[in-house]
């Protein structure tokens, strides 16, 4: 296997993502950009703790973890970077704890904050991309805002039940989340989450922060890929960008 032009990958990254570096249109090429690359995971849940198993995995070079939470017993059927013994423990902390010994080469940033419109553009603005983990509507609108402000590509995930929703925005170029989503939807109260529902939706956000960064594939751009997994239907809807956006107004990059 070629080593890396200026040592930039360590023979022991060679060896830890030999796999993902014989895939053609990766290659080790790949494997630098994602070395060289920050993702923030918004929120610590079902979708969070999955995505950031993933990126830790495929070699990310840093990620932030942002959450405000403490793990509960609740958590657990879902939220699989957390044990029982884990319980009252800060979310991000015990996510980075786990993340290190699971890939000691990468950047760990662990943030404990709530995300509002005072301080979301300090977590955001140094990241290449942004993954939502969110649970809510409002944080999801506060984030997109900031992401579109600072052109950082959003990479949306919702799960209801068995149900999942992934799609890639990028500013300028896509819809945004509040051109897909003017306004949000009636609070229903605690909703119901199956853990294999997170978890698919959250490697489905990985693999489009992967081929994103590394330059390579058909992203889920304009488009809404839904899951159904109690019928095991897969669905992708076209989306459109809103010229009347309250956020991006369907400008142009």
């Amino acid at each position: 296997m070629k080593r890396a032009k200026g040592n930039v990958l360590t023979n022991s990254d060679l060896s830890r993502y030999r796999r993902q570096i014989l895939y053609p249109s990766f290659g080790w090429q790949g494997q630098e950009k994602l070395k060289r690359s920050h993702v923030v995971v918004a929120g610590l849940g079902g979708l969070g703790t999955s995505a950031s198993i993933y990126l830790a995995c495929a070699g990310m070079g840093h990620i932030t973890l942002v959450d405000c939470d403490r793990v509960e017993l609740s958590n657990l059927n879902r939220q699989i970077l957390y044990w029982d013994e884990d319980i009252g423990e800060e979310k991000p902390f015990s996510a980075a704890r786990k993340l290190a010994k699971l890939n000691p080469s990468i950047k760990i940033s662990p943030l404990l904050e709530r995300i509002t419109q005072g301080n979301v553009r300090g977590i955001i603005m140094r990241a290449d991309v942004v993954i939502d983990g969110m649970d809510n509507f409002e944080t999801r609108f506060i984030l997109n805002s900031a992401c579109v402000a600072e052109r950082i590509p959003f990479i949306h995930g919702g799960v209801n039940g068995l149900i999942g929703e992934v799609t890639t925005i990028i500013p300028g170029e896509t819809a945004c989340f509040a051109c897909i989503f003017p306004e949000a939807p009636k609070n229903k109260g605690v909703i119901p989450v199956f853990g294999m529902a997170p978890a698919l939706i959250a490697t489905l956000q990985v693999m489009e922060v992967v081929k994103l960064l590394t330059g390579f594939g058909n992203l889920l751009t304009n488009r809404m890929l839904y899951i159904d997994g109690e019928g095991m239907e897969f669905t992708i809807a076209n989306l459109a960008k809103n010229p009347e956006c309250r956020v991006c107004g369907g400008s142009e990059s």
